[in-house]
């Protein structure tokens, strides 16, 4: 995986990356200790009791019964002003505007903790890729014309092969296809190692997915997804936000959660119900 700093993330660079190379970067520099230790307290708060919302592709951790051993915290904005900053660093903005779109918008902003014993996940492809494991229901193909996902998690603990790191198959997301049992991934895997405060920034056209942490620690992180402006979201971020918060939302926090884009609205009621003149 290709690394970078705050100071030498290239948008151009970065997006070939993604695009013709790996698929995946790595950034350090983009947030303090203080901000990481903020983030991974709110975490733990939310998440210490029973895991009713687990994350998804488990794989055989629930024939294992090790369902509690990986747990998602969501609705991150309402818990933390930390996690404004996180998901509207400039950095990010800078990058993302650059391979997906200007006006691009946050498909969901989550917590992913995986605890000591924890099974990790299956391979996959990320939303809106994800659904692909049910080709029939698609038009033909995958389309790799543009991209229409980009993922950054934010680690809050060491990422390491032990803790059970990101996997992934370095230039899979070129294959345009949902993984299976045929592509022997795990002979394949990379695995996007880091310290907290780290960033991996990944194309979610990339086949990956958590590995087991045989660590004696939490691996945890910070998971976003970003979208092209007109990509239904994975999840309703405003209608989870009080009216205050988005009253008060910066201009880059109202375009991530899609404030600025109107569709799809009723035109005729949005107009006046005068449609005429406009054909």
């Amino acid at each position: 995986m290709k690394r970078f700093t705050a100071d030498t993330a290239n948008p151009a660079e970065i997006i070939d990356e993604l695009l013709h190379g790996g698929g995946a970067v790595g950034i350090s520099g983009l947030f303090t200790p203080q901000e990481v230790a903020d983030a991974r307290a709110i975490v733990m708060a939310h998440s210490e009791g029973s895991a009713e919302k687990v994350t998804h592709f488990q794989g055989a951790a629930a024939e294992d019964g090790k369902l509690d051993l990986q747990r998602r915290v969501w609705n991150l904005l309402a818990k933390g002003e930390v996690f404004s900053r996180m998901a509207a660093h400039p950095k990010l903005m800078e990058i993302l505007r650059a391979f997906l779109g200007t006006e691009f918008i946050m498909g969901s902003i989550a917590a992913n903790r995986i605890l000591p014993g924890g099974p990790g996940q299956e391979p996959h492809v990320d939303y809106p890729y994800w659904d692909f494991h049910k080709p029939e229901t698609h038009p033909i193909g995958l389309n790799g014309s543009f991209p229409m996902n980009a993922q950054v998690s934010v680690l809050l603990d060491p990422f390491t092969q032990e803790s059970g790191a990101t996997g992934y198959v370095p230039g899979s997301q070129k294959e345009l296809r949902y993984p299976t049992a045929k592509d022997n991934f795990f002979d394949k895997v990379a695995q996007m190692t880091g310290q907290p405060g780290d960033v991996a920034l990944f194309y979610g056209a990339t086949w990956h997915c958590a590995m087991p942490n045989n660590a004696d620690h939490d691996r945890s992180a910070i998971l976003i997804q970003y979208l092209p402006k007109w990509v239904k979201p994975m999840e309703d971020m405003p209608g989870a936000l009080s009216q205050e918060f988005l009253d008060q939302a910066s201009p880059d926090l109202r375009q991530l959660l899609g404030l600025n884009y109107p569709y799809p609205e009723v035109l005729d009621a949005a107009r006046g119900g005068n449609t005429e003149g406009r054909k």
